[in-house]
């Protein structure tokens, strides 16, 4: 593989384009009469055929059930089903809209499948149309008791082409054969073998029912245990909650003009990681390598200020500054006698860790007023950030600003403060800056409430869960965002936010000065530091879980995974422990590649 095939590659792989931008990179083919849809139908027609052969299933006792829309989508799907039928497969297609693509149902008929139509006001050839109500309930009922029994469904219903929620017969057929609002559960396999069970679903391009572009899950949905995308990977590929509705995704490269298109969202690889990592030079002092203020733990959770300190100690920075109280401080000396108590220069700073929050201190706690003086050095103006007035903002470190520190975010600051909330802490911020919002919206809707926090903060927000969402400044008046779904699930354990947030601080503290002057580089340093976290955490849990699998790209061997492991439960001090060797893995791999 030359260069420039790997670049495009790993753009197909890792980049992911909203609707209208997809819809521009297919001009140009459609324009030279590519056959877009019959090279869809192909891919997607051989890959059940593989797992069939795979499967060694019986052929002639399959049944395969085709959801079909008016559009493009339900043409996609008719050709996979007519190149099924001409195997000799049964193949019936069940009509949820009023018309079907002319050609692909054609070709359909005439390689042998059978057709049934639900609205009574269809205007397809050969249908039984203006039936009455009764009638139109039955046929409904009948083609859900087909496609539950089906052993394979093609969910070809709307596509990138459908927004918002699912209406009329989509709807009905969506609430019963799938779900409605709530993610599927999934263990998070640690490779893509499939873990079948009847009706197996495939997607056409996207499921039917979600959030193409923010990853949503507005209303029913049919989750699928594979997604054939089609020329470039789409947001709900890689956007929580819809992301965890796709099931493996195989990638079908149409030879689309990737490289200038701009991505709605990027997945965080290991590169983020190499390119955070700043190598010791030889003339190098221990100031050089970063100084990290940590102003972690209190009187109640001391611990927060062990976990975040020894984390930023161990993430390549030469030295760290602890303020706390003084349990928190002999504890910290404990775990780690390297670090220096009291105030300094510092190149970038760690706050909020195991800091009570409003609700939850009674008297004036010695970390919330000093997080509290050290943030209103951040405030700006709202005029901008162009101003004499935010000078002193502008020129400040980085810091970090986690869990109780939260509370004390100003309303406005410069993109190199980088916020890390939970779904809880983001809802609660926002409700304070802007409209009451719960949990289960942010949970709902995670790329819109990491953006709308990104824009009325000002700030470099890194929304923590099984994806992790980072959005930050594109250097243009826009937003940036990425995702990082690295992590096993052992990683969900108490303390695991503030080893994140100290890993977060160091790598800061490495580049604090050219972030200052060059402010899009915040979000894919947070980045990397939250690649690092998880690769340690697997790591340290010998698991080969993690929540993002890599699409498999269309017609290339599938890599044979000799063994992979779940692995076994994990603390957050585990993960500290394996920084070493996630760090000795990640410059391992950059001097390999170079």
């Amino acid at each position: 593989m030359d260069d420039q095939t790997a670049d495009h590659t790993d753009t197909l792989t890792t980049a992911a384009f909203d609707t209208a931008t997809v819809r521009a990179l297919e001009q140009p083919l459609l324009a030279d009469e590519v056959p877009l849809m019959r090279m869809a139908a192909s891919a997607t027609a051989r890959t059940i055929l593989d797992v069939i052969d795979q499967e060694d299933w019986d052929e002639t006792s399959l049944r395969i059930c085709v959801l079909a829309g008016a559009g493009d989508n339900g043409g996609d799907g008719l050709y996979t089903g007519a190149m099924l039928a001409a195997e000799g497969l049964n193949v019936t297609a069940i009509a949820v809209g009023r018309t079907l693509h002319d050609a692909a149902y054609e070709a359909f008929l005439e390689s042998g499948g059978h057709i049934y139509a639900l609205d009574p006001a269809n205007d397809i050839p050969g249908c039984p149309s203006g039936f009455p109500a009764g009638e139109a309930g039955q046929r409904l009922e009948h083609a859900i008791a087909f496609a539950r029994k089906a052993h394979i469904i093609i969910d070809a219903m709307t596509g990138i082409g459908g927004t918002g929620a699912l209406h009329g017969i989509p709807a009905a057929l969506a609430s019963v054969l799938g779900r409605t609002n709530t993610p599927p559960r999934r263990l998070g396999l640690p490779d893509d073998e499939l873990a079948i069970d009847f009706p197996f679903v495939v997607a056409v391009d996207t499921p039917s029912g979600i959030g193409v572009d923010d990853g949503s899950l507005p209303g029913a949905y049919i989750p699928a245990d594979v997604t054939m995308m089609y020329g470039a990977l789409k947001p709900c590929a890689m956007l929580p909650p819809a992301s965890l509705a796709c099931g493996n995704i195989v990638l079908v490269d149409f030879g689309f003009d990737v490289d200038d298109a701009t991505p709605t969202v990027e997945t965080v690889d290991c590169g983020y990681a190499q390119n955070a990592l700043r190598i010791p030079l030889v003339e190098d002092a221990k100031y050089n390598r970063g100084v990290v203020g940590l102003i972690t733990g209190s009187a109640h959770y001391p611990g927060a200020a062990v976990l975040s300190s020894c984390a930023a100690a161990r993430s390549n920075t030469g030295m760290v500054r602890y303020l706390g109280p003084e349990r928190a401080q002999n504890l910290v000396l404990q775990a780690l006698p390297e670090a220096v108590m009291g105030k300094g220069h510092v190149q970038a700073w760690v706050t909020g860790c195991g800091v009570p929050d409003t609700d939850h201190t009674d008297t004036a706690d010695i970390q919330r007023t000093a997080i509290s003086a050290l943030l209103a050095h951040y405030s700006l103006t709202q005029d901008g950030a162009d101003n004499s007035a935010n000078s002193e903002a502008l020129a400040m470190p980085p810091i970090v600003v986690d869990a109780g520190a939260l509370d004390l975010l100003p309303d406005h600051v410069p993109p190199q403060v980088v916020i890390t909330p939970h779904a809880g802490e983001l809802a609660r911020l926002l409700t304070r800056i802007d409209a009451p919002t719960t949990r289960e919206e942010v949970m709902a809707a995670p790329l819109r409430q990491a953006q709308r926090a990104c824009e009325l903060t000002g700030a470099t927000v890194v929304l923590k869960g099984a994806y992790t969402v980072i959005v930050g400044t594109d250097g243009n008046g826009g937003m940036r965002t990425l995702v990082c779904g690295r992590a096993p699930a052992f990683l969900a354990t108490a303390g695991a936010g503030d080893v994140l947030a100290g890993i977060i601080g160091a790598m800061l503290a490495q580049r604090a000065q050219e972030l200052i002057e060059d402010s899009t580089l915040v979000a894919e340093t947070a980045a990397g530091a939250v690649y690092t976290h998880g690769l340690a955490a697997a790591m340290a849990a010998h698991s080969d879980q993690h929540a993002w699998q890599t699409p498999h790209l269309y017609g290339e061997p599938k890599q044979d995974i000799a063994q992979s492991a779940c692995g076994h439960p994990i603390i957050a001090s585990d993960v500290i422990v394996a920084l070493p060797s996630a760090f000795d893995l990640l410059n391992t791999t950059a001097r390999y590649e170079d």
